[in-house]
């Protein structure tokens, strides 16, 4: 026969509450909570219990109430101390009376007094939340002394489910040796002839009314108050019901909110509080309550007074809030789930904040779009008065979006004290798969050709390889190798003049959930752009390390498309800003680690890391006839591969191969790539024995560096050059410029020759002087590969990792 069990909620609080969640509260200036006692046990009736007890904080004035109610019974929440240091605990006593209610309050401020009077009058009694700081002083040494102390503990349905699923690991672990360690270690007598055994129950914990019986207790035997509090204390009774995440907590937040606006500030009238976000609001919110004012009801009464107002006061350039009710409505009316929760037609807790949740990252990413594009166009156009206009009025929106961000900031804290305190009793359980380092790899570029984009694609290949954990997080950009994980945006944006540089608009809620769920150690940006900067935001809410890859002189590159001194001088601005965030800087070269310093970033925090080539894919031994579907066979061929833009030096080589052709027969410039500056120079090398291939990958990339002569790379922007290592692991001797990074991978005279920066004339020179002595190629050809070998991409990345690893684990995020 199935077992029989009954359910109880023995957590829950009303509005007598004294002091509920008041770290939420105090976040959103609401003094109390505001659900009648009744409604309470009415909501948890509806939602199965068999029992229901209401646990105030330090009052049982909610439990009298509903006490001559079927299945009631009086329960307090206890407010205690560590006597030493005024650490705070909440500790359920359950089945109490008025005259214990009132001991408690005389000997509640130290909680060695009040577990001696508790086991005294026989009080069945839990630790709530024993992993959650209450007043931000809880140690891994007070979780040790509550072991000592207390029987059954609380899986908590506020509280983050891998903090619950570590409670749980440590309890049912247990040894004697444990206690026996604990014991002396704290000189406290444990509790009971077999202290290791411990009890675990669960409760809600709800303050809204929005998660009344989220989690619970099971019990066997008939559904009475006996039943169950046997089941506490002979340790079978057990947890059940979901875990919150930071999505419940916001909810929570939003509702409590609600309530206390409703409360305060009374209706906006019929109009306004029948308005399609509003009911949708309403209950979204408070499902149980009767129409009120809510916060976002409150947010529009203290910005104006009606759409048509804000119109009329805002005129083209919307307001935030305006713009926020707009986009809100449309969203609500065009979905088929978020209507059915406007029509009331919704009332599962778990439905509610999903679509909740859902609703609140739609109309934030709209508005955000919105915002973003203005704010780009004014700093284009040099207007800084919208600029600031749009970045204040942008603020709203984060008012709006604070619930999650404080969610996500309390959970991820919970979670690094939960493993803290499992590291002490079971330390390899603490660390998820071992030792190894997870990091998350924010790009604005990887499907795009570019060195970036390349140099992260090789980089999840290593990853893939030797078993490393490291996934890349994009946005617009397409998922096509295992370990890439690519956001749908909310918006791009393209710079007029340059179309080909488009900024996709990341999605912020849906990626600070992804990296909360993933548990990520460190936060890697590879961009200054969006995708960047949300992986600036969740490195901050989740309190993670951020560190940067900077791959692209980008105010240079800036510089070069525009002419612009102002624009490149203020690009440098935000990247020194952007990159001072950061805890730790990786530069592909020492002429970037200068050039940065010289911008303000500080030095201390630049590391310059090694970079490689895969010597397999680029390979002498794959020169073949490539260039005989191009006619260019027989004739000494001068590469360049890369983005054709003129930021490369493209306008300079051009200069020097026509002064080159002049000079000397049977040469072919062969330019494999594809960018702006395409027309231009096709114009430019007009009548010039020159072969466009456009963009090569693969083996056709590798065979072409092979089948080639002499590889040229005019660029002064570059910070590494990774075709530099290319052609020279496929044998070529390289002609590179004294400015950038570049340079540093050549041996000059030995693999390579370098010049000034924008010299054609120098250029030429290089040209000449190598094609003049092919005694020379030859030698170089050798000492070019053998300098790749060692330098393998295997070698580097691992030696790169390794690197990231002491980094991390310096910052006391070690897994």
């Amino acid at each position: 026969m199935a077992e029989t069990r009954f359910r109880v909620d023995m957590h829950v609080h009303s509005k007598h509450s004294t002091r509920p969640s008041q770290w939420i509260l105090q976040k959103l200036g609401c003094p109390e909570s505001f659900t009648e006692p009744a409604s309470l046990y009415a909501a948890a009736r509806e939602r199965g219990m068999d029992l229901v007890t209401i646990t105030d904080h330090n009052t049982i004035r909610g439990s009298l109430e509903i006490a001559g109610l079927p299945g009631a019974f009086v329960s307090e929440e206890i407010t205690t101390y560590f006597p030493e240091d005024k650490c705070k605990l909440h500790v359920l006593a359950y089945d109490i009376t008025e005259a214990q209610h009132d001991d408690i309050q005389h000997c509640r401020e130290n909680v060695f007094d009040l577990v001696e009077y508790l086991r005294g009058q026989d009080i069945v009694h839990v630790l709530a939340h024993p992993l959650f700081a209450v007043n931000d002083r809880l140690t891994p040494a007070h979780f040790e002394q509550s072991l000592l102390l207390f029987d059954v503990f609380e899986e908590n349905g506020t509280r983050d489910a891998r903090q619950n699923q570590v409670l749980r690991q440590i309890l049912t672990g247990l040894t004697p040796a444990d206690m026996e360690r604990l014991a002396n270690m704290h000189n406290i007598k444990p509790h009971g002839d077999t202290p290791w055994e411990k009890g675990i129950i669960g409760g809600s914990d709800d303050h809204s009314s929005l998660n009344i019986a989220r989690m619970f207790t099971l019990f066997r035997g008939e559904p009475s108050v006996g039943a169950a509090l046997s089941g506490v204390r002979d340790h079978t009774a057990r947890p059940g019901g979901t875990p919150a995440t930071p999505r419940t907590m916001a909810h929570n937040l939003y509702g409590i909110a609600y309530g206390f606006y409703r409360s305060r500030l009374g209706s906006l009238g019929h109009a306004a509080s029948e308005h399609l976000c509003f009911r949708f609001a309403r209950n979204a919110l408070s499902p149980e309550r009767s129409p009120g004012c809510s916060l976002v009801e409150r947010f529009l009464r203290l910005v104006g007074r009606g759409k048509a107002t804000l119109h009329r006061e805002y005129g083209p350039t919307r307001s935030v809030q305006e713009m926020l009710l707009k986009e809100a409505g449309d969203i609500v009316a065009r979905d088929p789930a978020l209507m059915r929760i406007a029509r009331g037609e919704e009332r599962d807790p778990l439905v509610l904040e999903r679509e909740w949740s859902r609703f609140v990252s739609l109309a934030a990413n709209r508005v955000l779009a919105q915002f973003a594009d203005r704010t780009l166009s004014a700093a284009l156009g040099a207007n800084l008065f919208d600029v600031f206009h749009s970045m204040g009025s942008a603020g709203s929106l984060y008012t709006l979006l604070a619930p999650y961000f404080v969610g996500y900031d309390l959970f991820s804290r919970e979670r690094r004290f939960s493993l803290d305190c499992l590291a002490r009793f079971r330390p390899k359980a603490a660390r998820r798969g071992g030792t190894s380092l997870r990091i998350a790899h924010f790009t604005d570029t990887f499907d795009e050709i570019n060195g970036v984009a390349r140099t992260i694609r090789q980089q999840l290949a290593m990853v893939a390889r030797h078993g490393k954990d490291m996934t890349v997080i994009t946005c617009g950009a397409s998922a096509d190798i295992s370990g890439a994980v690519s956001f749908a945006p909310v918006g791009r944006f393209a710079i007029p003049e340059y179309p080909e540089i488009e900024l996709a608009y990341p999605p912020l809620l849906d990626m600070l959930t992804h990296c909360f769920e993933q548990e990520y150690d460190c936060i890697l940006a590879a961009t200054p752009g969006p995708v960047g900067l949300a992986g600036l935001a969740i490195a901050r809410i989740l309190k993670l390390p951020f560190h940067g890859t900077y791959h692209t002189a980008f105010p240079d590159y800036v510089g070069a498309l525009t002419g612009d001194s102002a624009l490149e001088d203020g690009c440098w601005r935000y990247m020194s800003w952007f990159y001072n965030q950061m805890q730790i800087i990786y530069a592909p070269s020492e002429a970037t680690r200068f050039e940065l310093a010289d911008h303000g970033i500080d030095p201390h925090k630049i590391v310059t890391y090694p970079r490689g080539v895969d010597t397999d894919r680029f390979h002498p031994a794959k020169r073949n006839g490539f260039f005989s579907r191009y006619d260019a066979e027989g004739r000494t061929k001068l590469l360049y591969v890369g983005r054709v833009s003129r930021e490369k030096g493209l306008d300079v080589l051009a200069e020097a191969y026509r002064k080159a052709v002049r000079l000397r027969e049977g040469l072919q410039l062969v330019v494999v790539g594809d960018g702006p500056y395409l027309a231009e120079m096709k114009r430019l090398l007009r009548g010039s024995p020159v072969t466009f291939t456009g963009t090569l990958k693969g083996e056709a990339l590798a065979q072409a560096y092979a089948s080639s002569d002499v590889f040229v790379f005019p660029s002064a922007t570059d910070t590494f050059g990774n075709v530099v290592l290319e052609a020279q692991a496929s044998g070529l001797p390289v002609i590179v410029t004294d400015k950038g990074g570049p340079c540093e991978n050549v041996l000059p005279n030995e693999t390579g020759l370098v010049v000034p920066a924008g010299d054609p004339d120098a250029l030429l020179r290089a040209v000449l002087h190598l094609i003049d002595t092919p005694e020379r190629i030859e030698y170089m050809r050798r000492k070019a590969r053998s300098h790749m070998e060692n330098r393998t991409f295997d070698a580097t990345f691992l030696k790169t990792w390794e690197i990231f690893g002491s980094h991390v684990a310096r910052e006391g995020r070690t897994p």
